[in-house]
């Protein structure tokens, strides 16, 4: 029985015709993937639906009747659901608070509320408590929290955009038997993913959009032939470091750092870490969620202040009070969060990517606007953004392109060490494949990286050594070469050291 059948769907923005009569249906109890890349309209088309955009050419019935949706309310009266990639929770509120938002009244008591929340969270193995303020989860639990949240309502059909980007294979794993139980339950599932390994466990089916039009539809997984249907022509290596690098000096060497984690949780959030960085090398960091990934990082940039432990860079010691101190050593950090962290939406790719840099261009006392738009646009170029202009406000540019501006940004201050967290999240395999081969550029180069990623094929491919963590403590050591998906995994689940060859 097919429960949703969108038809001959037509949406322009000023200057951009986003969907070209794109139609698409999903049957009940059916996983259809939607793939494209960014830019590609996968968003807009499942906007509409959710009522997010109300003007809007074309057709929309749920069950065989006509649905009217030209609003949110509209969407949830009839059955439809959405996890949106952009997290749509409110900080300061509770995570109950924001399970429930909107629908107070269908909830007797606070109490109940929190009852049902503790269980929805349980089901997505959460062990948080309902009342804690969403603004002290990090972004993957805050994922998760989105999930419970569609999951109280009765819903007929679930949008799930790029829902797995923030987590580590076993929270993904989780997700899908929940994804099961719902699609065994009846409900349809729209799952968008630039994660094409997903797609041959979860999906009945493959929807493909180029430039806002539909292009084709497969019933089986063939992951090169739904790249060039992505990007209208054959992709390249996806990953292009296949052999490692030559490494030259130490450049980081971090000893026995521990690092105090949130007040309210009562743990550690780095206990006694101990690694080093070569000049010319990429070291991967893998982790389950919560296992102190971030924490490790931001720590090396000067965003946490350690309770012990040293930490020694390019032979001097180094304790980074601020992260201003750490970019004055020559470090830089890609944030996990690009849009809380790293950018600011409402200005322009000129001005983010000019952030850090500015002492760079200020002569006499005032910035010299000649040399700092010069220097920018040549690394925008260079990063192959694609922008109309350095005028143009970041926040429009698609996903893969606000991380090349991130990437820009950092790059104008000519760092020696670059910590990058999440860098490929959230973004299609055409960019992921140019930030995979800067990364490799970037080591080449001399600069050390240090990058932690969810993605295990990532950090396999591109990584040198690959150190585990596992609650603040790393579990395991794997030499390029030597580790497998199943080796890390079980790395990421033990609590003391693994010995490795």
């Amino acid at each position: 029985m097919t429960v949703l059948e969108m038809r001959a769907i037509g949406k322009s923005f000023p200057g951009v015709r986003a969907l070209d009569g794109v139609s698409l249906s999903v049957r009940k109890g059916e996983v259809v993937a939607l793939l494209g890349e960014n830019g590609a309209g996968k968003s807009t088309l499942m906007n509409i639906l959710a009522g997010v955009f109300k003007d809007y050419e074309g057709e929309i019935a749920i069950g065989g009747e006509p649905a009217h949706i030209h609003s949110p309310k509209d969407a949830a009266r009839h059955g439809i659901a959405m996890i949106h990639q952009e997290l749509n929770l409110v900080p300061e509120l509770s995570i109950a608070d924001n399970v429930f938002l909107g629908r107070e009244r269908a909830i007797l008591d606070r109490r109940t509320a929190e009852s049902r929340t503790a269980e929805l969270l349980a089901g997505l193995g959460l062990d948080l408590p309902p009342r804690r303020p969403v603004k002290r989860c990090r972004i993957a639990e805050r994922q998760l929290i989105e999930v419970a949240k569609a999951l109280s309502q009765n819903v007929r059909v679930l949008v799930m955009d790029e829902p797995t980007s923030a987590l580590a294979d076993a929270e993904v794993h989780r997700l899908y038997q929940v994804i099961r139980d719902l699609t065994g339950r009846g409900v349809a599932v729209i799952y968008i993913s630039h994660r094409l390994e997903e797609l041959a466990e979860i999906a009945d089916r493959v929807v493909v959009l180029r430039d806002g039009r539909y292009i084709g539809e497969r019933a089986t997984i063939d992951r090169d032939e739904l790249i060039q249907m992505m990007v209208g022509r054959p992709l390249g290596e996806l990953f292009p470091r296949a052999n490692g690098g030559d490494t030259g000096e130490e450049l980081l060497r971090v000893a026995d750092l521990s690092v105090p984690g949130d007040p309210g949780s009562g743990r550690t959030a780095l206990r006694e870490v101990s690694l080093s960085v070569r000049r010319g090398e990429i070291v991967g960091v893998a982790g389950l969620m919560g296992a102190g990934r971030s924490e490790l990082l931001e720590a090396i940039f000067g965003a946490h202040r350690p309770s012990s432990g040293t930490l020694t860079l390019a032979g001097r010691p180094y304790r980074p009070r601020s992260p201003g101190q750490a970019i004055k050593r020559g470090v830089a950090l890609v944030a996990e969060d690009r849009k809380a962290q790293s950018l600011v939406l409402g200005n322009t790719v000129g001005f983010n990517a000019a952030l850090s840099s500015l002492k760079r261009f200020v002569r006499f006392g005032v910035v010299d606007g000649g040399r700092e738009s010069a220097a920018v646009g040549e690394q925008v170029r260079e990063l192959r953004v694609k922008t109309p202009g350095l005028r143009f406000t970041v926040g429009n540019l698609s996903g893969g392109n606000q991380q090349k501006v991130v990437l820009a940004k950092w790059l104008l201050t000519a760092p020696s060490l670059i910590l990058m967290d999440e860098p490929t999240r959230g973004i299609d395999v055409g960019a992921k494949a140019e930030i995979h081969a800067l990364m490799s550029e970037l080591a080449a180069s001399g600069k050390g990286v240090l990058v932690a990623s969810s993605e295990l094929p990532e950090l396999l491919a591109m990584c040198d050594r690959i150190l585990v963590l596992c609650e603040g403590r790393i579990t395991a050591e794997f030499a390029r070469g030597a580790a497998t998906q199943e080796a890390i995994l079980q790395a990421a689940m033990a609590r003391r050291q693994v010995t490795t060859s």
